[in-house]
């Protein structure tokens, strides 16, 4: 992910500040030939359930815990928040889910994302999507459904510490 050059190729948007009001951080998935300001993230070539998984309730709970603030609002970091993030191995419902969400929003054209994500105007769609799109998420990380975002930020935890801790004992044997 990085936040200097156009991609060549359809790509992820993050932008690097958010409302503590949403309930999701408003991640784009754009086309090659939207050129994306210097305010936001790019992540070009991204797997098309990434977009699903940073737009879900586990990746925002990530996010809350790691992320910095500019006044109360959230700063996101690739360094801190993307790189350290535990993704989940693939799972195809995502995949659906993001679909899902993508085609709600596109029932808004004109609508903007602070539009879109404003916790009162949200539509019914989209937070529908977005519903079922944790829904997956959690079941792609065997996440109980009712975990408390306590709970959820201490497993999240112990999954980085594990690949923490793997990622050390790989670099040390020099492969």
């Amino acid at each position: 992910m990085n936040t200097r050059s156009k991609p060549k190729t359809d790509y992820l948007l993050v932008p690097q500040v958010s409302s503590e009001r949403r309930e999701y951080i408003p991640i784009g998935y754009m086309h090659a030939d939207t050129i994306p300001t210097n305010s936001l993230h790019i992540m070009p070539d991204a797997m098309y359930w990434y977009f699903g998984i940073l737009n879900s309730s586990v990746h925002m709970t990530w996010m809350r815990m790691i992320a910095g603030r500019l006044h109360n609002d959230y700063r996101y970091s690739i360094d801190v928040v993307y790189n350290n993030f535990p993704f989940p191995p693939f799972w195809r419902k995502v995949e659906r889910t993001t679909s899902d969400i993508l085609m709600a929003r596109s029932k808004y054209p004109e609508a903007s994302f602070a539009d879109l994500y404003d916790p009162l105007l949200m539509p019914k769609e989209l937070r529908q999507a977005h519903e079922a799109n944790d829904r997956a998420v959690m079941e792609a990380y065997d996440f109980p459904k009712n975990m408390s975002e306590l709970q959820m930020q201490r497993q999240l935890l112990k999954i980085y510490e594990r690949l923490k801790n793997f990622r050390e004992f790989y670099d040390s044997i020099g492969t």
